[in-house]
């Protein structure tokens, strides 16, 4: 085992401190870059943790709008009822993350700054125009994920939180891997006052993006039958053992109809 120094931060401003000292990495739930250094992937010369921050960790509802610290848990996501009140597709979302104890362990921060092109998270910002606040600016979801495993985020800034408004109607469905639950495709639609936006996670090269030919079709009709013979492009979308790019395209229809269902229920 190679030597890492470990850092208890108590703040904010504390972390961003340390983060510029050495090769650094923020350290909250622990569910990639764990396993990452593990297997030497990732071998940083400092570990500071954030997840004895005040502040940190929660959710706020006001209204229609939500706030969610970047510390909070999935499991935390998952049960909250303020946020199952105005956005229970939220909430669902949360509950199939991996395993329980990547619930009680996994953070939303972490995943956002991660941007595993499987992951849940980013499908629901980006639909639901979502802000991801860091200790140094605001950015908006649509600008914010990148790439694969790639961000907006500079050299040791630090998510703090995420917002949005609650759409009227939202649903998320995936088809999960049966191994690690990650999703082989999943479509996060909402519906509000600025129209239908539906976004993509687990089937895009570059990660994810949102469907302009599954938009279009709900925007004349919010129903899954609206998508009856709808198909999208396979060309931007990846294919490995799991499924053909051909397959993830058939799955996109399949799981946004899925998701609208749960949304208009």
């Amino acid at each position: 085992m190679y030597s890492v120094n470990y850092h208890r931060a108590k703040s904010v401003s504390e972390a961003a401190k340390l983060a510029g000292e050495g090769d650094a990495k923020y350290l909250s739930g622990g569910m990639t870059l764990i396993p990452a250094m593990k297997t030497r992937l990732a071998a940083p010369s400092d570990l500071i943790d954030l997840t004895h921050i005040d502040g940190l960790s929660g959710i706020t509802v006001s209204g229609k709008s939500v706030t969610i610290a970047a510390a909070t848990t999935h499991f935390d996501v998952s049960k909250s009822d303020a946020l199952r009140a105005v956005c229970p597709a939220m909430t669902d979302l949360a509950s199939h993350i991996g395993d329980p104890h990547v619930r009680h362990r996994g953070t939303i921060g972490g995943s956002v700054a991660n941007n595993d092109p499987a992951a849940d998270y980013p499908a629901a910002l980006v639909a639901m125009d979502a802000t991801v606040v860091t200790d140094r600016r605001e950015i908006a979801a649509a600008d914010f994920f990148t790439g694969l495993f790639e961000t907006a985020l500079e050299d040791g800034e630090m998510i703090t939180a995420v917002k949005f408004t609650a759409p009227e109607q939202a649903g998320y469905e995936k088809f999960r891997n049966p191994a690690s639950r990650y999703a082989m495709v999943g479509v996060f639609v909402a519906k509000s006052g600025g129209g239908v936006k539906v976004a993509v996670t687990g089937a895009g090269d570059s990660g994810v993006f949102r469907s302009s030919e599954i938009e279009s079709a709900l925007s004349n009709s919010f129903s899954p039958s609206a998508l009856d013979g709808v198909t999208v492009p396979s060309d931007s979308l990846m294919g490995d053992m799991h499924a053909s790019p051909e397959y993830r395209a058939n799955l996109v229809v399949v799981m946004a109809k899925r998701a609208v269902a749960k949304a208009v229920a």
